[in-house]
């Protein structure tokens, strides 16, 4: 991936932060008293391995899971006892790992799902939410009437993002968005991502493709069964002779 995506480093205070988050799943402790931090206009990713807890934590913020012991605070509020329509109305929005569309639904009415909680919002802003939308992902508006199960795996995945912009997200948690695509169809995708993120979206980023999510984030964190390894820049990450060897696909030198 060209490393011209790579932005400037935000500067916002902190929108979310986590204190020693245990999480168990399935009677397995997935979260082993994690920590980290968002602030606002960042792209931070958080990689590793299949089964290192990634998703866990994902489904933790949002309400999803409910934290055996530890502290979810958004924009300065405690938020990990709250039920997950609460986490959402508060602006914290995840785009859920599989895409989860609605296939029988057409492209329009999954993006007016997502806009369901703006509802109080009128029309009026709805349409220019769905404007917004269609000038990110043309795709989406030529193919509007289409079922959302006749897509293209990328094509579902950028309505899977589009649906979850409709909600007008503060911080927008993204889960494995480059699973089951294409090289080049990744790309794509991450370039939106990033041009997201240039519009003021907040970005979470869940991803096992390390290489690629580092390459377009801030701040990255590398998570190993339950427990955070390494905190650092993007940047510094990318040339971490360790995480070079463990996640990037080579030795370090």
């Amino acid at each position: 991936m060209p490393v011209s995506f790579r932005l400037t480093l935000a500067g916002g205070g902190s929108v979310l932060k986590i204190q020693d988050l245990v999480t168990s799943y399935r009677k397995i402790q997935a979260l082993k008293g994690i920590a980290l931090e968002v602030s606002t206009g960042e792209i931070v990713a958080l990689i590793g391995a299949n089964g290192a807890g990634k998703s866990t934590t994902l489904k933790t913020i949002s309400g999803l899971l409910r934290p055996a012991s530890g502290r979810v605070y958004f924009e300065g509020e405690a938020i990990q006892q709250l039920p997950p329509e609460a986490i959402v109305g508060r602006g914290i929005v995840q785009v859920p790992e599989g895409r989860k569309i609605f296939p029988k639904l057409s492209v329009l009415e999954n993006l007016e799902v997502g806009a369901y909680g703006q509802r109080r919002h009128g029309k009026n802003t709805r349409r220019e939410d769905l404007d917004q939308v269609f000038q990110l992902f043309p795709r989406l508006k030529e193919r509007h009437g289409q079922a959302g199960g006749s897509l293209s795996g990328g094509e579902q995945q950028m309505l899977a993002i589009g649906r979850g912009l409709m909600a007008r997200p503060k911080l927008l948690l993204l889960d494995e968005p480059s699973l089951g695509l294409a090289p080049v169809i990744i790309e794509e995708i991450f370039q939106l991502i990033v041009d997201i993120n240039r519009k003021g979206v907040t970005l979470l980023l869940v991803e096992q493709d390390a290489q690629a999510a580092l390459e377009i984030s801030h701040r990255g964190y590398v998570l190993e069964t339950g427990r955070i390894v390494f905190a650092d820049s993007a940047q510094n990450l990318l040339t971490n002779e360790k995480v070079i060897e463990a996640y990037l696909g080579g030795k370090g030198g």
